[in-house]
């Protein structure tokens, strides 16, 4: 474990967008201008306003962003109704990076990779997308399935369809839960609609949402002929401290902090029925 991990760095707010009624994305750097620390792909950091409280979120924005790092935060709790009130120059505390991260530059790399979200659950794999689209060469097509309750709920909708949309070799599926005014896209749950695709079960995928829509849409992939051995999943969720000393992320013998929160679905299998 890298000791930095544990000395918080003082961050500046230096952007705060709105991407839907309850979800925020904040941009942060050093008080020195510059980005607190590198990462890779579906890792986190520990976020703190002190005297307030601190919590584990995962970095949506990619590793090869030098410049800054986002946090794309959900308002639920008391640390996030809080950063949902301030303005930008506000200071607040990171630590990191927190993780194993997901396998961009060994499993994933030359594979067509099909991306699978479903609410905030697009966040993690923000970081990813945006990654291979700054390595385009080291990976093939590239399918996004992304659904969430209406289309004000849809996080990142402008990069998706100024960005993800118009780029060679991608293609996105955007469904919402129930119909809408002046919603002309498709209508439906993802797992449902990732068996209406008919997605190539040669694909390798990245899966992430509520733990119930996970669990259905990993049924409607094996059901299209996928092998667990293809989907990775994030479990950023059960983390607490970060660094295994809490256990309040212990499932069986593995810690979601040190062992993941990235795993591959058919490793799920060996763990104690939790999640």
């Amino acid at each position: 474990m890298n000791s930095d991990m544990l000395i918080p760095s003082v961050g500046v707010v230096t952007d705060i967008r709105k991407d839907t009624p309850d979800v925020k994305t904040f941009r942060v750097v050093g008080i020195d201008g510059k980005k607190p620390f590198s990462h890779i792909p579906g890792q986190c950091a520990m976020v703190s306003v002190p005297g307030i409280s601190e919590a584990m979120f995962s970095i949506t924005s990619s590793p090869t962003q030098t410049e800054y790092m986002e946090f794309s935060i959900k308002k639920c709790g008391c640390l996030t109704d809080w950063l949902h009130s301030i303005e930008v120059g506000q200071q607040v505390t990171v630590r990191g990076p927190f993780g194993n991260g997901f396998p961009v530059e060994s499993a994933l790399k030359g594979k067509n990779l099909t991306f699978i979200a479903g609410g905030i659950g697009l966040a993690p794999l923000r970081s990813v997308i945006n990654y291979v689209r700054a390595n385009r060469a080291n990976y093939g097509k590239v399918t996004v399935v992304y659904g969430s309750r209406s289309k004000d709920d849809l996080v990142d909708l402008n990069e998706i369809q100024n960005e993800w949309m118009t780029e060679k070799d991608f293609e996105v599926h955007l469904t919402i839960d129930r119909p809408q005014e002046g919603w002309d896209g498709h209508v439906g749950f993802v797992p449902a609609f990732v068996k209406e695709l008919g997605l190539d079960a040669r694909d390798t995928v990245l899966l992430c949402g509520p733990p119930i829509m996970i669990k259905f849409t990993l049924a409607a992939l094996i059901e299209l002929g996928f092998d667990k051995t293809q989907v990775f999943t994030t479990m950023e969720l059960r983390m607490k401290c970060g660094i295994g000393k809490c256990g309040r992320c212990n499932i069986g013998d593995k810690y979601v902090c040190k062992d993941g929160p990235v795993f591959r679905c058919d490793q799920l299998d060996k763990m104690p029925n939790e999640y």
